[in-house]
């Protein structure tokens, strides 16, 4: 089984994942995974705690934001540019809808009782 590499950027307090990469507000790093590594593998490999993450992008789609996660199966492939913001890195809510997801997001957001749009979340 051949590896993958996947570009991965950590903003906000979220950079302190980033070891060596770290700086005060970023770290970018490129992470080898085995191929068919899901979302769940990156985020263990690199030890961000799912819960800890706000607004996620896959290669520019929407793929995560807080209480919402349907990402983690979610298969990545060679050259993937994955964004993590902390939670407190919020996105407006009117930006959501219209915005590329990945397909788990797409579908997840239609099945929300509230179509995914808050305003506020509350702390886990």
């Amino acid at each position: 089984m051949a590896d993958i590499v996947v570009d991965v950027w950590l903003y906000g307090a979220l950079a302190k994942y980033g070891g060596d990469a770290a700086g005060p507000a970023h770290a970018n790093l490129k992470v080898t995974l085995p191929e068919g590594s899901t979302m769940a593998d990156l985020l263990a490999r690199i030890g961000v705690p799912t819960e800890e993450r706000g607004i996620t992008f896959i290669s520019g789609n929407l793929s995560a934001m807080p209480g919402l996660q349907p990402d983690l199966g979610h298969v990545l492939k060679d050259g993937d540019r994955v964004g993590i913001f902390d939670p407190r890195s919020m996105w407006p809510f009117q930006y959501r809808h219209g915005a590329a997801m990945i397909p788990e997001m797409s579908r997840a957001i239609n099945e929300a009782e509230d179509l995914g749009l808050h305003h506020a979340y509350k702390e886990p």
